[in-house]
């Protein structure tokens, strides 16, 4: 007898979040790993890389990664080497802890430094170089694992470069000519849309963006001079304009780099996506769900689970750290629930009213 494609849920009733645990990973975890692709020989493709993973990735079915929708790489290029050409639909931020090299993505070279950041459209090809004479470390944010899950991560190996398209006016005339197919439905905002404008969506340029760290960081320093009655965190999200509102580098993730002068200590907080830390100066601790972990320049870790109540410190130095997070697709479902203050309701960012800042009041104090 054949398996019923019917699965009884009457009386159902929600189970409590089984959240991942945080974990970390050392510098000396990562640069024991450097260490190990360096000396290996290199792989036809030339791409010497490992993947990060967390001890329970395989538990939900989902592609190997550090949270469920989110996986990170360690990847690695010896002076003079040049990686073969790829492309695939899972879209990527890169991160560069180690050296410096260069990036061709549909023909644009990124010429990148230590602690640049820069983003992969889908689709694009692109391969590195390390055209350095240092051994050239990144770290590779993408999210596969959520495409591998829908059994739809779509990878080319070795592509041929095709020609950018490029969306031309009478394009963009053809397209507002469908938009003026649609036909309203009722007086509440409801429409019914025609195949013609289903097909040919309007277009958004997902460009090539780079960061350079030069320039963020003396931004970024600005903000570690505020007052330390200051309620909120210091940080620059790297925004890419294709994202809108959705607040993000990518249309899956946000990036954003904070400094943490000494002795701060955050308020807990949550929020149901899920927060990805590297810190590349100073150390401090995390509490994530009463539990405490101590990290340094140099180490990598899942911080904060979707849903889990945490904060962090510094400790008797300046933090720089770069964060990940599946925010901006949160936000598109409508599904980012965020407490700013455990003490106060949380909201639907995106949806309802977000929170705010003392910024304003305290420079209205000082002036």
């Amino acid at each position: 007898m054949s398996q019923s494609p019917f699965l009884d849920r009457s009386g159902w009733t929600p189970e409590p979040l089984d959240l991942w645990e945080p974990i970390l990973i050392t510098k000396e975890e990562i640069d024991a790993e450097i260490e190990r692709l360096a000396s290996i020989a290199r792989p036809a493709n030339g791409r010497r890389q490992s993947l990060i993973v967390h001890p329970r990735w395989n538990e939900l079915g989902v592609g190997p990664g550090l949270n469920p929708g989110v996986r990170v790489t360690l990847e690695v290029l010896k002076p003079g080497e040049e990686t073969a050409p790829i492309r695939h639909n899972s879209t990527q931020i890169n991160f560069c802890i180690k050296g410096s090299g260069s990036t061709i993505i549909n023909g644009k070279r990124i010429k990148y430094g230590l602690y640049d950041t820069w983003n992969f459209p889908s689709m694009a090809t692109y391969r590195h170089i390390n055209d350095s004479n240092d051994l050239h470390v990144r770290f590779c944010y993408s999210n596969a694992p959520l495409l591998e899950k829908l059994n739809v991560h779509i990878v080319e190996d070795a592509p041929q470069e095709p020609p950018l398209h490029v969306v031309e006016e009478k394009e963009e005339a053809k397209a507002q000519e469908s938009i003026a197919k649609i036909v309203p439905l009722g007086d509440e905002g409801a429409f019914l849309m025609p195949y013609e404008v289903l097909i040919n969506p309007e277009p958004v340029e997902s460009k090539i963006l780079h960061w350079p760290w030069q320039g963020l960081k003396g931004e970024l320093d600005k903000l570690g001079g505020l007052d330390k009655n200051y309620r909120g965190r210091r940080l620059y999200m790297m925004w890419n304009p294709a994202t809108g509102r959705h607040n993000g580098i990518t249309p899956n993730f946000f990036a954003t780099i904070t400094i943490r002068p000494a002795g701060i200590v955050d308020r807990p907080h949550r929020h149901t996506s899920a927060a990805i830390n590297y810190y590349f100066q100073g150390s401090g601790h995390s509490v994530v769900e009463k539990k405490r972990y101590d990290w340094k320049a140099g180490d990598l870790m899942l911080s904060a689970p979707g849903w889990g109540i945490h904060n962090h410190a510094s400790h008797d130095e300046p933090v720089y750290e770069l964060t990940v997070q599946d925010q901006p697709l949160m936000i598109y479902m409508e599904s980012l629930l965020w407490q700013e203050d455990l003490k106060k309701p949380w909201r639907v960012l995106g949806t309802e009213a977000g929170f705010e800042t003392n910024a304003e009041a305290l420079k209205r104090k000082a002036s």
